[in-house]
């Protein structure tokens, strides 16, 4: 019996797939500033500071921060973040109970359907950003409470930004569950496909010199 060979383009779409599907679960970055209140009522992309960020971090989604008469850090780790990064005056902020403003922004990619709704609570206010589209929430500072936008975008895998604004002192809250993602591969992923690609390549090589 003959075996008939997949075609090349097959076999490469099938390792593609595959290992970018991993990589699309990584955790996504994260970038804190300590602001002015004023910047920090009006969290929107214009108020992100020119300077690099105080602290960075990675958080994996569904998103949800939640801290009460807490320090930042304690609300960074309510939301599960990871790698915390920063100077060590920066860090030391960490410890500070919100006495003055933050601004955080999320980067990434999220998979989103039109006419989808989109639901976050939040206390204070946020921008979010999707292939260019502002969903509609507020900026403003607000006490904790849930809003609900509708996507009106096209379906698909778009980048996002989100730009969270924390004045006014605690609570603290940021909670959606949209399924953000970071679509870059890491090294170990790269590897990973570029193995798999070399052995779609030996198979269709020894199919035809068969």
């Amino acid at each position: 019996m003959v075996r008939k060979a997949l075609p090349i383009a097959v076999l490469a779409a099938a390792v593609a797939v595959s290992v970018f599907g991993i990589a699309q679960a990584d955790p996504i970055p994260g970038s804190l500033w300590a602001v002015p209140e004023a910047t920090a009522k009006n969290a929107v992309l214009a108020s992100i500071p020119a300077t690099p960020p105080d602290v960075t971090f990675d958080v994996s989604a569904p998103l949800n921060f939640n801290a009460t008469n807490a320090s930042v850090g304690t609300w960074l780790a309510s939301g599960g973040a990871i790698d915390i990064v920063g100077s060590a005056g920066a860090l030391a902020r960490l410890m500070d109970n919100f006495s003055v403003g933050t601004l955080v922004e999320f980067t990434g990619v999220v998979a989103v359907t039109n006419g989808e709704t989109i639901t976050v609570t939040h206390d204070d206010g946020l921008t979010l950003i999707i292939g260019g589209q502002n969903t509609g929430f507020s900026p403003s500072p607000t006490e904790p409470t849930t809003s609900i936008a509708t996507y009106t975008g096209p379906s698909g895998t778009f980048p996002f930004q989100l730009v969270y604004g924390e004045c006014c002192k605690g609570p603290a809250v940021l909670q959606t569950n949209l399924p953000f993602s970071d679509p870059v591969p890491e090294p170990a992923t790269l590897l990973l496909l570029g193995s798999g690609l070399a052995g779609v390549g030996i198979f269709t090589w020894r199919h035809r010199k068969n």
